[in-house]
């Protein structure tokens, strides 16, 4: 089943001639060789043009190609324009499944007779169609919410079975690269791909994104940077949403935002705060944000809103990853490079034998080029080939669970690079982590902990006296105990050493009796002898007096 799966990959890829993307001195000789022996595959579409032909392969292997094509498009420092430009119809502009069929797919989850038993309007023809799900415009009921204007997601019919093969596949390619590579132990391809596995099953269940919007719906309530709709979750299930209908612009729609008067310079910068807000404050933050998901609200051009949808991928950070990581970008952002070494071996991300002067200096290599420079400015493909080599170098191994937050951060970057190309990314977000490092680690944590642990200690507060009671009645009793066991411990010492010294004098009076009868000595001076050895033995079979 994986061979079909890799073989039909193979075929599609040659299929659309995408191997003639690659300039012919990037591939090594193997892989030239591989491709003369499948003559017979040819490119059928070398009419159309590269960037369609990639959008098309993504397209038609299904939604793990697809969400590769999604976080690619993002990246317009990386690919030609007009290749990035048609990817980024990966984002919502997928081929549909029908209508009609999305239409009993949601009968049968809600369990209607008829879809208008729910609803008044509802339309065949899907809004907007993704690599996971389509999404359907209709009216809920004018008795129940008022009649609201919702949409409706359906997951795709029968797409586990595709995700399941590609999933296989990718794990004994994994295992491959893990044996076979010389990085393999470092880029851990078998933990990523795991991480990739749970975060894509994740995002099949819909009830779970449900619950992903309404927590960051109370993230951010009466936010003035980032909506989050409304769901209903009466009409939800696991493969059917339904959740408030927005009316917002894309944020790839940039003619229609600039025609509007909105401040372009504002709306990059409130990006980057959402991001850093979302990850540092709630260490809850949406982890799928290109352009597809990405609204703006059209009621204050001047103050812009952003609008999301799309909550199936979301990513989460512990404690110790949260705070190393915004100790990372502070150090980063001050030009402390011997910081952010210090940093990586603590946390372990570097191996403790590494030279920390010599990665100090590594680092400051690849990073110093970069600042005081506006996002256009910067080619950033260059920087990330200097980073990998630089992380290869000094054997800086891959976090499974910052995937997602590294993903995050392309989509957040490529977004300022298409709304603001002049922002600022570094001093942007330096002041955002400057008060979170305070917040975390200054008097103001401190008041922050006893304002959060002052209900827990107002409620034991009328207990205190008879805890200390407690308290003190056993440690009364723990202090007789150990009393005991003190002058036990002492006995049998005493004991010990009693038996030891009449063990010792036996032996020696043992010792000399026998001399002093071979050799045919005095048999009075002998039988003395015996008679003290006799003694000894019976002495160190008494218990010596007891101490007190």
């Amino acid at each position: 089943m994986r061979i079909k799966r890799l073989y039909q990959i193979t075929r599609t890829f040659l299929h659309y001639g995408l191997n003639e993307l690659i300039p012919a001195k990037w591939m090594p000789w193997s892989v030239r060789f591989a491709r003369c022996t499948l003559f017979w595959i040819r490119n059928k579409h070398t009419d159309l043009p590269p960037g369609v032909r990639l959008r098309l392969a993504l397209e038609s292997l299904g939604p793990v190609w697809i969400k590769f094509g999604q976080m690619l498009s993002t990246r317009r420092d990386l690919l030609p324009p007009d290749i990035a430009l048609e990817l980024a119809k990966l984002q919502d502009k997928v081929k549909p499944f029908s209508g009609e069929r999305a239409q009993q797919l949601i009968e049968a989850s809600l369990g209607l007779t008829s879809i208008h038993d729910a609803f008044d309007e509802f339309s065949v023809t899907p809004l907007a169609s993704a690599s996971i799900a389509q999404v359907h415009t209709a009216r809920l009921k004018s008795d129940d919410n008022d009649g609201a204007d919702v949409v409706i997601k359906v997951i795709r019919p029968d797409i586990r079975k595709a995700i399941d093969a590609d999933l296989r596949l990718m794990e004994t390619l994994a295992a491959v690269l893990a044996k076979h590579l010389p990085d393999g132990r470092r880029l851990k391809p078998r933990e990523v791909v795991r991480e990739y596995q749970k975060t894509l099953l994740d995002e099949l269940d819909l009830a779970r994104e449900a619950a992903n919007a309404i927590q960051l719906r109370r993230n951010f309530e009466d936010s003035p940077l980032l909506y989050i709709p409304e769901v209903y979750s009466d009409y939800s299930r696991h493969n059917v949403m339904v959740m408030e209908r927005i009316d917002g612009i894309p944020v790839s729609d940039i003619d229609t935002l600039m025609a509007m008067g909105v401040d372009m310079k504002k709306l990059a910068e409130r990006g980057v705060e959402v991001f850093f807000t979302q990850v540092f404050r709630d260490s809850f933050f949406h982890a799928d944000m290109h352009p597809g998901n990405i609204f703006v609200s059209r009621k204050n051009p001047k103050e812009p809103q952003y609008l999301g949808i799309d909550f199936g991928i979301v990513g989460t950070l512990n404690r110790e990853d949260k705070r190393y990581l915004a100790e990372n970008f502070l150090a980063f952002f001050n030009r402390d490079y011997r910081k952010v070494a210090e940093l990586h071996v603590d946390s372990g991300w570097v191996p403790a034998h590494i030279n920390v002067e010599d990665f100090e200096s590594a680092i400051r290599t690849v990073c110093e080029p970069i600042f005081n420079k506006p996002l256009a400015d910067i080619s950033f493909g260059h920087v990330l080939v200097n980073l990998f080599n630089t992380a290869r170098r000094f054997e800086m191994e891959v976090q499974p669970q910052l995937v997602l937050l590294q993903k995050t951060l392309l989509y957040v970057e490529g977004l300022g690079r298409t709304l603001y190309p002049q922002l600022d990314l570094w001093q942007t977000a330096k002041p955002f982590l400057e008060r979170w490092m305070k917040e975390q680690l200054g008097w103001r944590a401190v008041v922050r902990s006893v304002r959060e642990q002052a209900p827990y200690w107002a409620e034991k507060m009328p207990e205190m006296p008879s805890l200390l009671y407690d308290y003190l009645q056993t440690h009364k009793h723990q202090v007789t105990r150990q009393e005991l066991a003190a002058q036990a411990m002492l006995q049998v010492q005493s004991t010990l050493a009693w038996r030891l010294w009449w063990g010792l004098a036996s032996a020696g009076g043992l010792i000399s009796t026998t001399l002093l009868w071979v050799t045919d000595q005095n048999h009075w001076l002998t039988l003395t002898g015996a008679i003290v050895t006799v003694t000894s033995i019976m002495m160190s079979w008494r218990k010596p007096a007891q101490t007190r």
